[in-house]
């Protein structure tokens, strides 16, 4: 069975807190290991959960602000040194191409050819590399360019297996249905696909992090089965979220509700909040979204949830 889980490395917004660290988040989805937004003690917090550098296939950086990206030295460094032989594409603003260059050469080591940087522009991007997901970007409202990312399973089908049995298909003949979209059975009859099976809607992952209340925040969440977003005030300091351009943990709620997600999870919480503070989150966020809330902690693992 396929493994489609987040492990949370880290959930402080700009300063850290005993209880949290800065952002690190990794996503395992069958074959790929998707790290996003690894701040400082990355390495330190992916060795606590059992994941190594070998695990990582892509990289996703929202913003270049430092506890969202001071780790990426490090990751980098080890994913060499531990001689990593697999492409690690790292996507990452383009506007901001010089903060890329200093994080990915930051200090003296024996370096690799596996990274490769794949810098996103421009109001949608599809990020090349993985033939069996859509890597979208889309620019989010925040101080410096930022974009959110949209990991999505292209749709398919799932087949009928007891019509497949009475028109005698099975075997081989069932992927040729798949392929072709009809083949003959021992009778000579035509077996159409759309007769033997059901449409099955792939799944998606969201990741918005670091930005106002916008468009593209639902669009990135459209639809998604997971939701990771942040949600670094309460509503008593909405002031200061519409300021430094962040979301309130309302906001974060009414984003995952008007974008119809399944579970959602909060983080990117301000140093100002203690653990008294908690359920004040999800309870703000209940207030619009009514599906499964997850408050995030550093270290825990939240799965995708299951098809429905």
């Amino acid at each position: 069975m396929s493994t489609r889980e987040l492990t949370i490395l880290g959930t402080a917004s700009a300063v850290p807190t005993k209880r949290r660290g800065h952002n690190g988040y990794f996503l395992r989805w069958d074959a790929h290991g998707i790290l996003f937004d690894p701040g400082e003690g990355t390495q330190r917090q992916m060795r606590h959960a059992g994941l190594a550098a070998h695990d990582i296939t892509r990289i996703c950086v929202t913003h270049f602000h430092g506890d969202h990206s001071l780790g990426l030295p490090g990751v980098v460094q080890r994913i060499a040194r531990d001689r990593v032989d697999h492409p690690v594409r790292v996507a990452y603003p383009g506007q901001a191409q010089a903060y890329w260059e200093r994080l990915r050469h930051a200090t003296s080591f024996v370096d690799t050819d596996v990274v490769e940087a794949q810098p996103v522009a421009g109001q949608e991007a599809v990020v090349a590399g993985e033939e069996d997901l859509v890597v979208t970007a889309l620019p989010l409202h925040h101080s410096i360019p930022t974009y959110g990312y949209r990991i999505a399973e292209p749709d398919s089908v799932r087949m009928l297996a007891d019509r497949l049995a009475e028109r005698g298909i099975r075997g081989p003949a069932v992927g040729r249905l798949k392929a072709e979209g009809f083949v003959v059975d021992a009778a000579g009859r035509r077996v159409e696909l759309a007769d033997h099976s059901v449409p099955r809607r792939g799944q998606v992952f969201a990741f918005v992090m670091d930005t106002g209340l916008c468009d593209n925040a639902i669009r990135l969440a459209e639809g998604a089965d997971l939701l990771v977003i942040e949600a670094t005030f309460l509503d008593a300091d909405a002031d200061l979220a519409e300021r430094y351009r962040h979301l309130t943990a309302a906001q974060a709620g009414y984003v995952a509700a008007r974008a119809g997600v399944r579970r959602v999870v909060l983080t990117h919480i301000s140093e100002r909040y203690g653990s008294d503070d908690d359920a004040r989150f999800v309870a703000e966020a209940a207030e619009h979204f009514d599906g499964d809330i997850v408050l995030a902690e550093d270290l825990a693992r939240v799965a995708v949830p299951r098809r429905v």
